[in-house]
């Protein structure tokens, strides 16, 4: 009974795996082999005058016992070429092509074997049966598709769906044209393309007219009532997609865009494959593109530890460093579900990485030496720190601790646990910092450059071990300073500025101003900022990491500023509403540590060129190293009794930082 049971199952899946495709592909079949006897029976009637009596026996036999035959091998040869597999509403100069290559290959197979082996036929009957064939080949699969854009231009006339304006007039613009008329699931209709070569002007495309350039978007968004845009035009360089974006942003209408020049290359462009407008394509810079080969030489192979990981900035440098092959890849965050959710991405994605997610602190001496100990990494990159201007500000003793402190236990644990390389993230605003995050951030690179020299003059002994408590950490058990010899730790530092998406970034604090319907708030009508993308900016870490010798503070090229004012207005473009009518944007003044532009190079740094120009090199600004250490542990000490004159020592541990007085910079009612 249950072998009865599983057979009937089996028959049930096996019925039910016949997709429709393949029940129209059968009759597909059959009226071939109907049609190409119609094809040659015609071609001989029409060479007797459409009198069948007329029909000599001497030519009706030979094709009555052939034409089975050569219809039966012919729906044989068309499977082959693909001509029942394939979805003929969207069907192309591709499908014409090749319905007709492969008609004609059957049709000369037809003279050669019914002449050799059948008997001769009339000449006529040989070209006009070709003709024929190939007619009601092609009439019945492109049929399909011409009924399917003659009801969707019926129903489109007189449906409500939007009015959409496109712009480029190439190979992709009319794809996405196409592909408009012929779907079933939109009521869409294209009114007017645009395109800014003066040939295409007042000519047609599928009766849809080319108006203008991109100088008359505006006008005929009014002309014609458009509400959506769709950019076709994939291979744009980003400024002249800024310029179109920002022109179109003027509109009010929904935008949207193709991806890239991938799709179009791989021939996937649909309306569905359009994406929304984002704030980096109306930054107007061309993605910044980066070979990893030198990456995944340096990292294949190792133990990675990436301390933040969990982080916009650390979780990045998790994703990339598990494409380049490391021996194990160790997350560690003081913030569990970050962590977590890193975590279940990369191993859901690479299930071969050898992964390990850790929870702890940098402030935890006695923890970074357990993970350095039981874990032994090569490299380390130190993403892990607080990094809310205003936040800090407030509170800046924990900003000391995390940062300053934080990075001095991790660097410790790393020098005397045999790493190779420790990379600091750093930013921009430990330049000239005004704030005391930027100052804490300062004070990193001026830890890591001490580190590194004294490992170079071999007196990585004289470092002090910082901690708030004595224990097992202490790295000199013994106190015969073994542990101090042979250490070949390079630490290095990398700096960069604001980037897109991060925790900290500005874009998604003004997507939920303008979602609650305003005021969108900016500190200052002139205040800019440096920006990148996360993808970019970690990419360019990585390499910068593998041009170190330790010592060095690199310089990332952030391209050119950005005015917040100008990005916030964009933003409130590209939402659908007008800055200043339908949502207002709000001078709030400078908040206590904040610039109005940041700097990428203190003025005593000099520019060395690396490989890449992208990265450059910052000269080191001399300081008393002895003193400096010296220094910090009474800095550790203020912070953890958490005194009020913290910035007052800071100040004096670094030289280029001075609290910032911004009444002068408040915008003017």
């Amino acid at each position: 009974m249950n072998n009865v049971k599983k057979a009937a199952k089996s028959i049930h899946g096996k019925i039910r795996r016949i997709e429709h495709w393949q029940i129209l592909a059968c009759f597909l079949v059959i009226y071939d082999i109907i049609s190409i006897h119609i094809a040659y029976f015609a071609a001989l009637w029409g060479r007797f005058d459409f009198v069948f009596s007329r029909i000599p026996e001497v030519y009706f036999m030979p094709y009555r016992r052939f034409i089975t035959v050569y219809a039966l091998v012919s729906a044989v040869v068309f499977w082959f070429f693909r001509l029942y597999k394939t979805m003929w509403r969207f069907a192309g100069f591709t499908e014409l092509v090749r319905t007709t290559v492969a008609s004609a290959f059957m049709s000369v197979l037809h003279a050669i074997f019914i002449t050799a082996f059948v008997g001769k036929m009339p000449m006529t009957y040989y070209l006009w049966g070709a003709l024929f064939q190939l007619i009601l080949l092609i009439g019945v699969r492109f049929s399909y598709r011409f009924f399917i854009q003659l009801r969707s231009l019926l129903t489109s006339r007189k449906g409500n769906g939007d009015r959409v304006m496109l712009i480029g007039a190439g190979a992709a613009g009319r794809m996405i044209l196409r592909d408009i008329l012929s779907s079933e699931k939109t009521d869409d209709k294209v009114i007017c393309i645009i395109d800014d070569n003066p040939n295409k002007w007042n000519r047609l495309i599928d009766g849809v007219p080319i108006v203008g350039g991109r100088d008359d978007i505006l006008s005929s968004v009014e002309k014609y009532q458009i509400n959506k845009i769709f950019l076709a035009i994939p291979s744009a360089s980003a400024e002249d997609k800024r310029d179109i974006l920002s022109v179109c942003s003027e509109t009010g209408c929904q935008l949207k865009q193709l991806p890239g020049m991938y799709q179009f290359v791989v021939g996937q462009i649909t309306v569905s494959s359009m994406t929304n407008v984002s704030i980096e394509d109306l930054l107007g810079r061309d993605q910044i593109k980066v070979d990893l080969t030198e990456v995944f030489d340096f990292i294949s192979g190792k133990t990675v530890l990436v301390t933040g990981g969990g982080g916009s900035i650390g979780s990045e440098l998790c994703r990339q460093i598990a494409t380049h092959s490391p021996k194990m890849l160790i997350i560690f965050d003081v913030y569990e579900n970050n962590a977590y959710d890193i975590g279940l991405e990369l191993k859901d994605k690479y299930p071969e990485l050898n992964l390990k997610v850790l929870i702890g602190s940098v402030r935890d001496s006695r923890r970074m030496f357990q993970v350095f100990s039981d874990y032994r990494p090569d490299i380390v990159y130190h993403a892990a720190a607080h990094k809310h201007v205003p936040l800090m500000e407030d509170s800046p003793c924990e900003a000391i601790k995390n940062n300053a402190i934080g990075t001095y236990k991790t660097a410790y644990a790393a020098m005397v646990n045999g790493c190779q390389r420790f990379v600091l993230i750093s930013t921009d605003k430990a330049v000239n910092p005004v704030n005391i995050m930027g100052a804490s951030k300062r004070l990193c690179e001026m830890i890591v450059q001490s580190f590194d020299y004294k490992i170079k003059e071999g007196k990585a002994d004289e470092i002090p071990q910082l901690f708030t408590h004595f224990g097992k950490e202490n790295a000199d058990k013994d106190g015969s300073g073994d542990v101090f010899k042979n250490i070949k730790t390079e630490f290095v530092a990398v700096r960069f500025g604001n980037v897109l998406g991060s925790n900290g970034s500005v874009i998604p604090v003004f997507k939920k101003q303008i979602a609650k319907g305003g005021p969108v708030t900016v500190t200052h009508p002139d205040i800019i900022r440096y920006f990148m993308t996360i993808p970019e900016a970690v990419s360019l870490v990585l390499l910068a990491g593998t041009y170190a010798h330790g010592g060095e503070i690199f310089v990332l090229d952030m391209g050119s500023p950005v005015k917040i004012d100008t990005l916030a207005r964009n933003l409130i473009k590209q939402s659908g509403y007008t800055p200043d009518v339908d949502i207002m944007v709000e001078y709030s003044g400078l908040r206590p540590g904040e610039k109005l532009y940041e700097e990428k190079l203190m003025e005593e740094e000099g520019l060395k060129k690396t490989a890449n120009d992208l990265i450059h090199i910052g000269s080191p600004i001399p300081f008393d190293v002895n003193v400096f250490l010296r220094q910090l542990k009474g800095l550790m000490k203020t912070a953890y009794a958490n005194k009020s004159n913290i910035k007052h020592l800071v100040e004096a541990m670094v030289p280029t930082y001075h609290q910032a007085d911004i009444s002068s910079h408040q915008p003017s009612a």
